[in-house]
């Protein structure tokens, strides 16, 4: 007997325990979203997760701030590479008006990410690296563990990195509000499906 019904070939995706979330009335997030773990996932007002956006908090607490935009294939909260215990009962605190890209993976333990921060594609930030305002990652970049990244900083893959000194800070705010509107009339969103 065959089924209509086309079949992925992709193995299927483990996850665990639901984990308690607290979400603002104004979020979007996609039914193929991911969330599992033992702490509290919060997400802010106006931001965005894609489909397949995988969200893990059983290795500490994720905070989203406002108008933050998560695409799809992202792991928020991953397992450190170098299990050793952390202080900080924060897992990933994400602050307000940052992107990121796809397939990029922030590690749980204390991992801050400032206001406005760009985290490109393919990019790792390690457990208890802390980014500050506005800084930028370009596509495949690699945060060590522990590391401090100053304000207004573009890291490139290769290691270099510069000042940004752009002033254009006010112009991408009102450039990711723009496209949180579209992105909120594309996805679908069902936030109940996580309560």
């Amino acid at each position: 007997m065959s089924s209509s019904k086309r079949q992925s070939i992709l193995p299927r995706v483990q996850s665990g325990p639901k984990a308690p979330v607290n979400f603002s009335s104004s979020i979007t997030i996609a039914d193929s979203a991911l969330l599992t773990g033992n702490h509290t996932i919060n997400v802010s007002s106006e931001s965005v997760i894609h489909p397949r956006a995988k969200l893990d908090s059983s290795n500490g607490r994720i905070t989203i701030g406002r108008r933050c935009i998560i695409h799809e294939r992202t792991s928020i909260g991953a397992v450190s590479a170098e299990p050793t215990p952390s202080e900080s009962r924060d897992g990933v605190v994400i602050n307000d008006y940052v992107t990121v890209e796809v397939g990029a993976v922030l590690e749980s333990g204390g991992t801050i990410i400032g206001e406005g921060c760009q985290i490109g594609v393919g990019c790792k930030v390690g457990k208890g690296a802390k980014l500050g305002k506005h800084c930028t990652l370009t596509p495949q970049s690699v945060i060590q563990p522990g590391e401090t990244v100053p304000d207004f900083t573009v890291v490139y893959s290769n290691g270099i990195r510069r000042s940004d000194k752009r002033g254009v800070t006010d112009l991408k705010n009102k450039v990711q509000a723009r496209q949180i509107e579209v992105l909120r009339r594309l996805i679908p969103s069902n936030p109940a499906k996580f309560q």
